[in-house]
Order: C-alpha cells, then sequence, then structure tokens
C-alpha cells in the first residue's frame, strides 16, 4: 500500500530530479512533511504526492498537510510517535570532520537538527547563496592570489553578511600507481604526454585545484586522457589509481590510505574553512558551531585522523 511506502532524501532527489540541497530546502519550508528514524530523513509516499500535486496546480509552495515533522523512536514494548518542531541546519561538504561537527552540533545545541548533504565545495557555496544551506565546508585555492577559500567567498556571497571558521588544513596532492611509474613529483610533471587522469566532479575543491594548476603551468587540459571522466570522491578517484585505470588522480592524503594500493605525493596543505551567515535566526546556533569547533572534545576526535592539521581549527579566519 502507498501508506506503508517512505522515502529518504536521495529516493526524493532521483525522483523529482533535484538536488538532495533542495529536497533539504523543502524540508526547512515545510512545503514536504519529513520525519526522522533513527539519523536517516524519511518522507512518506503520501505527503510526496500531495506535494506534487500541489507543485502542478502552482501551490508549490503552500503549507505542508503535516507543519510539524515526527521522529519514531523505538522502545522495547511498541514504537513511540512524537512530534519535533526542531529547525534544521543543512551541512554540506564530503570531509568526515563535517560528520563529526554534525554529531558534537546536535549535542550542543539540541533545539536544531543537523541534516548532512554530501557537496562539493563551489556547488555549496552557490547553494548558501540561494538559501538552501547553512554551514558550508569549502576548500577552493585561488591560484592567483594563493589564498583559499576568501576570494571565492567574498564574490558568491556579496551583500551577504557572514563568519568563515577554520575547520581543518591538510595535505592534497597526487595519487599514483605503486611505485610511481610516471615519475610524477609536481604539478609541472603534467604535461607530459600520455598521462590517464581519473577527474573530479566540476564544482569540487580537487577539480578547481587541478584547474588552477594547470592553468598557472600553462598545461592545455586537452592534453590529458581522462581529463573528462569524472568520480564524485577522494575515495573513487584513489581507487582507480589504485586499480590501474588511471595514472593519477588529484586529492587529500587520507583517502590514499583509506583506499590502499597507491602512493600520494604531497603538494600543497589547502585550508577547509566554513562559512555561516549572520541571519538573526542563525546567530544562536553559529555561536554553538564555534564553541564546538573551538572545544578539546572535537579536536579529539580530529588529531588522530591521517593528514589533518588542526592548529587553526575554530579560529574566526574572515568576519563581515
Amino acid at each position: 500500500m502507498t501508506s506503508d511506502i517512505s522515502y529518504t532524501t536521495e529516493d526524493i532527489s532521483k525522483l523529482l530530479k533535484i538536488s538532495k540541497l533542495t529536497v533539504y530546502d523543502l524540508i526547512k519550508k515545510g512545503d514536504l512533511p519529513a520525519y526522522r528514524v533513527g539519523k536517516q530523513m524519511r518522507v512518506d509516499a503520501a505527503d510526496l504526492e500531495a506535494y506534487k500535486v500541489r507543485a502542478k496546480s502552482g501551490r508549490g509552495h503552500a503549507i505542508a498537510f503535516k507543519t510539524e515533522p515526527i521522529e519514531i523512536v523505538p522502545s522495547s514494548q511498541d514504537v513511540t510517535i512524537k512530534t519535533v518542531s526542531q529547525p534544521t541546519v543543512v551541512i554540506t561538504g564530503q570531509d568526515v570532520s563535517l560528520d563529526i561537527l554534525a554529531k558534537h552540533l546536535e549535542k550542543k545545541a539540541p533545539q536544531i537538527r543537523p541534516l548532512r548533504s554530501y557537496v562539493g565545495s563551489l556547488d555549496s557555496l552557490i547553494a548558501m547563496y540561494k538559501g538552501e544551506s547553512d554551514i558550508v565546508s569549502t576548500h577552493l585555492l585561488d591560484g592567483d592570489t594563493g589564498e583559499y577559500n576568501i576570494p571565492y567567498i567574498r564574490k558568491l556571497l556579496i551583500g551577504s553578511s557572514y563568519v568563515v571558521i577554520n575547520l581543518v588544513s591538510r595535505s592534497a596532492g597526487l595519487y599514483v600507481q605503486k611505485g610511481n611509474p610516471k615519475q610524477l613529483r609536481g604539478w609541472a610533471d603534467l604535461q607530459q604526454p600520455h598521462l590517464l587522469l581519473a577527474n573530479r566532479e566540476k564544482g569540487s575543491g580537487a577539480r578547481v585545484l587541478l584547474d588552477e594548476q594547470l592553468r598557472l603551468h600553462g598545461i592545455p587540459w586537452q592534453q590529458i586522457q581522462g581529463y573528462e571522466q569524472e568520480e564524485s570522491n577522494h575515495m573513487g578517484v584513489a581507487g582507480k589509481v589504485a586499480l590501474g585505470e588511471a595514472d593519477f588522480g588529484v586529492g587529500i592524503e587520507k583517502a590514499a590510505y583509506m583506499v590502499g594500493g597507491v602512493d600520494f605525493i604531497p603538494l600543497i596543505q589547502e585550508r577547509v574553512d566554513l562559512v555561516m551567515l549572520k541571519k538573526p535566526g542563525n546567530l544562536a546556533w553559529i555561536e554553538a558551531a564555534k564553541q564546538v569547533l573551538q572545544s578539546e572534545a572535537f579536536h579529539h576526535e580530529l588529531r588522530p585522523i591521517q593528514g589533518y592539521d588542526i592548529s587553526l581549527t575554530g579560529q574566526v579566519l574572515f568576519e563581515t
């Protein structure tokens, strides 16, 4: 029966052919009723159909039939259904440190519900500009200045009030096959002929890093085989290289250790920063996020992770 069917946010994204950020935005606005089972958000099939009917009739932003989500809490004897009215905070980015942040933020500010969206740096900033995300992580190199993130943030969020806080710094560079048979030591070596690349998707920090380095070294992307073949995360890129399906890829050190079977050539220390818009309704949870980022408990969980530098973690780097 339709009443027994429910969908995850990823299912909704595929069914409606929209991004997960847009799904979260519909949930935040109350247009798409949702509830949480454990850490996962779900939408009943009947509510999805009702939203589609309203959208088709031009009432896509009407108030949803359920004004508040519900949380299903299993007990030893029965299933308890209770109403919750927590606002959601969408945290975008792919690094595991963001999952740790979400966990700590949920404890620190129980009045909000953190939601994770695994989107690249540039797309995350664009989503923030559109009002679809709340805490954005970004690691975008500006090749002309050598500065990370702030040049992009200032251009994309012009007219907005925001704060930029460091999350982590981490080693980025090249994944190469074991023994480095192509003898790749630096960005300039990418001009050698017949190199096969495992690339990241447009808008990701690793893709921007590669594109900036190719531009600075005068290397046409057209001469690199595989440039237009995209992987959606660091693990996918490292895995392609480990399997011998590519000569190199660009990514972070941690993924090389997790995948195994590849060598890592460190070339740059990239800065991963968080951006939060300073709207009146955001100030309380922004302060909570600052306290989490500066806490010893949060730092304690980050220290063992390979390739992380937390010397700047929690520092306010820029504020309007």
